[in-house]
């Protein structure tokens, strides 16, 4: 089966700006981590926490560096599909795509979706109870479905000004809390074993996955070649720098005491920095910041299965445009009902596995994509993105994420290689009842 490669995606509308780009990336990755995460860095490291996130910054530094210059050169719809897709062709394009939507997105964002009806439930028990939890977990999806199928430009505005409130809680926080820091409970009193390091660096890189997600919408995104690089460091650079600012206060103002909390760390620091009322902004900057994320996922995903539906690796209907809104519609309530459907079940808690396992063997295929596009299609041409040093950056992402994938248990690799094992085989299944049906009778 031939797939052409598209460079654009008729019926989509050129919209997105580098600041929008590097909003929607920002957005896409600060959910509820970033609440959790400094009491999980502290216990695991201590004080030395913050030399994690520099060389968490370096691994995911080298690894958008790929995909800085592979959506500079591929600049159609679909991401980290579309990627892999135009270097490996159809049967790795479908795995990347199907490891994407299913093993990542859906399962995380049935996840999160649950933790925001959690967390509400603190202050609306009513949302404890079966029916209520249910409804509002529908409305939720339903909503933002509805909001991006209307339009893109209705999707992008909601994602900017959620992005905008998520951020202003965290912000307050760093601004104020920066003056109520002890220097003493920054020093680094011992320094943690090798082995330690690879752990803690295997969490702060899962928190740190979904930047890649902004890149779906690759189809709509106005002079690409330019605004795709340069959006997606803005957001990487923004993430980094508030990823650590919120780190240092909360260690900063804690102390010792941070390793002991890590089911709230944000909430007992803003008690600190505020008082009594600042574990409830930091809840309300929580439910925000999930609510966030979940309306920049039903943004972009939806695009990699309307990608993989218009080129033939899905069913056709979900690479359909509204003749209206100039939308993938069919493509994002499909992704809503999934999402929701997961969610309302609760037995996503039990994959969550499969999410981290398959976003990262996605990274290590669109790095490896770096050198396939270099030596079918030649060096990038003026105007695109090209990493320097030859393929130096594509092998060490590559090196990077096999020793990355090395970190997790045999228990891991087993779930991991479950999903895989039926992406292919479904890939099989379809390709032969295709033939079948081709074959004359």
């Amino acid at each position: 089966m031939s797939i052409p490669s598209h460079e654009t995606d008729e019926g989509l509308v050129r919209a997105i700006g580098t600041w929008a780009l590097g909003a929607n990336v920002l957005n896409l990755v600060l959910g509820a981590g970033i609440f959790v995460l400094p009491g999980i860095m502290a216990a695991q490291l201590g004080s030395a926490a913050l030399i994690a996130y520099l060389v968490c910054a370096i691994i995911v530094g080298l690894i958008f560096l790929c995909y800085a210059e592979a959506g500079s050169r591929i600049t159609r719809s679909g991401g980290s599909y579309a990627y892999v897709e135009d270097a490996f062709g159809p049967f790795a394009g479908f795995v990347a795509s199907t490891l994407l939507w299913l093993g990542w997105a859906v399962f995380s964002d049935a996840a999160v979706a649950v933790a925001m009806t959690d967390a509400i439930a603190t202050e609306l028990p009513v949302l404890g109870q079966s029916a209520p939890r249910r409804l509002f977990i529908v409305a939720v999806f339903a909503t933002l479905a509805v909001m991006n199928v209307i339009g893109l430009k209705a999707g992008m505005k909601l994602v900017v000004v959620s992005t905008i409130a998520k951020l202003a809680p965290l912000l307050l926080l760093v601004c104020v809390g920066l003056f109520a820091i002890k220097i003493d409970y920054l020093a680094i009193a011992e320094m943690p074993s090798a082995r330690d390091f690879g752990a803690a660096t295997l969490v702060l890189f899962f928190a740190f996955a979904g930047a890649e997600s902004g890149l779906n919408v690759g189809g709509e995104v106005s002079n690409p070649t330019k605004t795709i690089p340069r959006g997606l460091m803005l957001g990487i650079g923004g993430i980094f720098v508030l990823y650590g600012a919120v780190q240092t206060v909360a260690q900063g103002t804690l102390g010792p005491a941070l390793a002991s909390n890590t089911e709230a760390p944000l909430a007992a620091a803003a008690t600190v920095v505020f008082g009594k009322w600042g574990a409830k902004l930091v809840l309300a900057g929580m439910i925000i910041s999930i609510f966030g994320g979940l309306s920049g996922d039903l943004l972009n995903t939806p695009r990699v299965i309307f990608a993989a539906g218009r080129d033939g690796l899905l069913p056709g209907v979900l690479g359909k445009v509204h003749p209206k809104y100039h939308t993938p519609h069919i493509a994002i309530m499909s992704y809503a009902a999934a999402g929701c459907g997961i969610a309302l079940t609760g037995t996503f808690k039990q994959l969550a596995v499969l999410a981290t396992g398959s976003i990262l063997l996605v990274y290590l295929a669109v790095s490896l994509s770096v050198i396939a596009l270099r030596r079918r299609r030649g060096p990038p041409t003026q105007g695109q993105f090209r990493i320097p040093g030859g393929s130096t950056v594509p092998i060490l992402s590559s090196a990077v994420i096999i020793w990355l994938l090395s970190q997790m248990a045999t228990s891991d690799f087993i779930g991991v290689g479950v999903l895989l094992a039926a992406i292919i085989l479904i890939y099989l299944a379809r390709r032969a009842f295709l033939k079948t049906a081709s074959s004359p009778s």
